[in-house]
């Protein structure tokens, strides 16, 4: 509230600036009432405050202003205008009001009404005081230029930037003065400010005379004209916002720090992001060295380092402003020997990030002891040195080292709080790669351990096998292969995948395998090999889900599932029986270069329980191929899963040197880069057996037939040349085809297989399997199958499709 009939001279110009009665405040709350009354409000209208506070605020007015000119107050934040109030003597007071519209803590609302009870009149000395305020002014560099851009008056602070005076400037143009060629675009903006009157604004870089460090600058550049239009010249003003612009890069070199460190999971990658982020915005160099103990992935890492000894640091990776890094004294991958009280050390070990500069004792005795590290400080002239500590959850990983040669200005406490950011970032990251890295590790291991480390040697097949690990980003995953001989020269294969990702996917995968090569060894056909299996990865879900449950779900395993296909191979009726369990399908392509998928029923996925698998069994001829793989060779984000089958069709006709060529060649045709799910490949090229190495007989069921099947038997090892083996063949054939006549039933037969082994097989139609028993000291039997046993290189029975079984023993035939 400020009128004009007051202007109150007496007091000294202090004493008017810190009088409270010089301003007029009353404070009104929603309702209109009057809550508060200062000194300066009595001054101006004559009440005190225990006459006016209590009272409706439109009393205090000389008219009351008519309801379509008033504004909607609720609104507002602020208002301000003339009032006519009315003096307590009864005058009228002109005032000029601004009000505040408030909210206190509690959510109370009211308003602040001021005036100044000086007047509002000018006074003379008004526009002196304003021309000094700006020609005076330490921060805001003004200056003023006429039409032609000659500079005509400047302030204080040009001055001080410019290291010039006006009789120095005087007359010349702003590019005469300043020799930079960022000059240039201001004398553009001038001009452009001249002809259209719009105001321009720039920020710039420079570096004021006498001074190494560079300043940015906030320029405005507007027209200046007379009361009458007429055009004067153009006025610069600038601010020197180095301190706003350098936080400003600050935080947006921690913006970007947050989207580039870390982007894999990769510790030399990552110690290399944080290098390249912060050369050049904050250093000339960079380095980053790791314990060289953290080597051990299975070590554990104290949060404290041992005072007075040396620490053996690993450089993982440096960056420079200089083409080719020539300020380091280490190379990447190279462990230097830091000595204790060195800073990097102390540093490490402390846990607190320091600033130096190179002529402290600490850098100086440390860059001593080195002399190559000494030649490069005294050749590229380093000057400011920062070493903070690379750490996380409570682990020393190690420590970075930031330096500045080129750059002018030595490191300031920001660049330290930022670089000890950055390097904190970093840390997490790199203790993340460091943890997946182990853990990683571990599980290619146990997963390696668990699969074939080569592959058997077997007549039924010629066999190649490729095993690829999905990226970093997916993790280990569960995918597994095998090879099986089993009895009577034929061959098993599987193909299996378990879902998810890890440990508990490798540790899954090994359990199932085990349990494949188990049940293959009873030779059971692949449908009820995959019922049993389905069993028992249903009971390992189980399992699972009450670990999960006792742990209070801190830590989950995860679901239990896997799929599987399962392939019998027999050379002597060239026949493969098939089962698979929501497996991808087997692709075969036959001699004459037809390529098939085969048509199998797809059963449930492995763990679902209850539902039936079915065998299909298919003639294979002689040279055919047959390839199984898992779901990561054919299926991707980027293709479809049919797609990834059609280039493995293709790329199994191509012509190949060898199945490891051929497995190459599809690798390469079906994976355009790292796979993001693991790939398990296994191709076969089928062989026959001769059918001059297979002998059989059928054995009428009588007893004096044995005679004959054991005559048959020598008969035929002479003419195979295996007449060393006749002696325990004749044995073997002798209890088996005896036990098959008075504990089987008919139809028996009697078979011999030379393959790599001599296999001894009699078959009959009871599906009552026999067992070795021990035999007492007077029993006149129970000690076939003991002999057989003893004599033979293995031996046992499977069933057969008909409901009958078969007895086998193999001789090994080495020597």
């Amino acid at each position: 509230m400020e009128r004009h009939v007051v202007d109150d001279r007496g007091a000294s110009p202090v004493q008017e600036a810190v009088d409270e009665a010089l301003t007029a405040r009353a404070t009104i709350d929603e309702h209109g009432t009057v809550t508060g009354w200062g000194a300066g409000a009595e001054r101006l209208l004559g009440y005190s405050s225990a006459q006016v506070v209590g009272r409706p605020a439109v009393t205090l007015l000389a008219e009351e202003p008519m309801a379509p000119d008033l504004p909607p107050f609720a609104q507002l934040p602020r208002w301000h205008g003339r009032l006519a109030l009315r003096h307590r003597d009864g005058h009228r007071v002109e005032a000029r009001v601004l009000a505040h519209h408030r909210t206190s803590d509690d959510g109370t609302r009211d308003w602040l009404l001021v005036s100044a009870v000086t007047g509002a009149q000018p006074r003379p000395d008004d526009v002196e005081l304003m021309r000094q305020g700006l020609l005076l002014s330490p921060f805001c560099a003004t200056s003023v230029h006429d039409t032609d851009l000659r500079i005509r008056r400047s302030n204080r602070a040009a001055h001080g930037a410019l290291g010039l005076s006006d009789d120095d400037m005087r007359g010349l143009r702003l590019s005469d003065a300043v020799d930079d060629p960022m000059i240039g675009e201001v004398e553009r903006l001038m001009l452009r400010a001249l002809e259209t009157g719009e105001p321009q604004y720039l920020e710039n870089h420079a570096r004021s005379p006498g001074e190494t460090r560079e300043h940015a600058w906030s320029v405005h550049l507007y027209r200046l004209e007379d009361p009458d239009g007429r055009i004067l010249g153009v006025a610069s003003t600038g601010h020197d916002i180095t301190e706003q612009y350098w936080a400003r890069n600050r935080l947006q070199l921690i913006a970007e720090a947050s989207r580039r460190i870390g982007s894999t999971l990769d510790v030399t990658r990552t110690a290399q992001e944080l290098a390249d982020m912060a050369v050049p915005g904050l250093a000339d160099f960079v380095s980053v060295d790791l314990l060289a103990s953290l080597d051990d992935t299975h070590e554990q890492f104290p949060g404290s380092l041992p005072a007075g000894t040396s620490l053996a640091l690993r450089r993982i990776a440096h960056q420079s402003v200089l083409p080719g890094v020539p300020e380091a004294a280490v190379a990447p991958g190279e462990v230097d020997e830091y000595p204790a009280g060195s800073p990097p050390v102390e540093s490490l070990r402390s846990g607190r990030a320091v600033l130096h500069q190179v002529t402290e004792p600490a850098i100086a005795e440390w860059v001593a002891q080195k002399p190559v590290r000494a030649s490069r400080v005294r050749e590229f002239g380093v000057h400011s040195v920062m070493t903070v500590p690379l750490s996380a959850r409570g682990t020393n990983l190690g420590v970075a080292v930031f330096v500045r040669h080129r750059h002018p200005d030595p490191f300031q406490q920001d660049d330290l709080v930022l670089a000890e950011e950055l390097a904190s970032r970093a840390a997490v990251c790199i203790d993340n790669a460091r943890r997946y890295t182990r853990e990683r590790g571990t599980a290619v291991t146990l997963q390696r351990s668990l699969l074939p480390q080569r592959l058997p040697e077997q007549s039924a097949m010629e066999v190649a096998s490729r095993y690829l690990p999905a990226g970093a980003q997916a993790g280990v995953g569960g995918d597994w292969f095998d090879v099986i001989p089993l009895s009577g020269a034929r061959v098993a294969l599987v193909v299996g995948d378990v879902v998810g990702h890890g440990i508990h996917a490798s540790a899954t995968m090994g359990r199932l395998r085990t349990a494949v090569r188990t049940l293959a060894d009873i030779d059971l056909p692949p449908d009820e090999l995959l019922t049993h299996l389905d069993d028992l990865v249903a009971r390992l879900t189980t399992e699972a889900e009450g670990a999960e449950h006792d742990a209070g779900n801190r830590e989950t395993a995860g679901d239990v599932g896997a799929t599987c296909l399962y392939a019998v191979y027999d050379p002597v009726s060239r026949r493969c029986s098939l089962a698979r369990a929501g497996h991808p399908l087997p692709i075969v392509v036959s001699p004459d270069g037809t390529v098939e998928l085969l048509d199998l029923p797809a059963g449930p996925p492995l763990g679902l329980g209850g539902l039936p698998f079915e065998a299909v069994e298919i003639e294979l001829p002689e040279g055919s191929l047959l390839a199984l793989y898992t779901d990561g060779l054919v299926e991707s984000r980027d293709s479809d899963i049919d797609d990834g089958v059609s280039r493995v069709c293709q790329a199994l006709t191509r012509p190949a040197a060898s199945l490891d060529v051929l497995c190459d060649g599809i690798l390469s045709a079906a994976l355009s880069r790292r796979p993001a799910d693991d790939v398990a490949l296994l191709v076969a090229r089928t062989r026959a057996l001769d059918a001059t190495k297979v002998a059989a007989w059928d054995i009428p069921p009588d007893p004096a037939a044995v005679a004959e099947a054991r005559k048959n038997a020598v008969g035929r090892l002479a003419s195979w040349g295996l007449s060393d083996a006749a002696f325990v063949t004749e044995l073997v054939v002798s209890e088996l085809v005896t036990n098959a006549i008075r504990h089987g039933e008919p139809p028996i037969q009697l078979r011999l297989i030379h393959d790599r082994s001599l296999i001894c097989e009699v078959s009959d139609a009871s599906n009552t399997a026999p067992h070795m028993r021990r035999a007492r000291t007077y029993d006149e039997g129970g000690r076939g199958l003991l002999l057989v046993a003893q004599l033979t290189q293995r031996w046992g029975t499977r069933p057969t499709t008909k409901g009958g079984k078969v007895i086998w023993a193999e001789q090994s035939l080495d020597g």
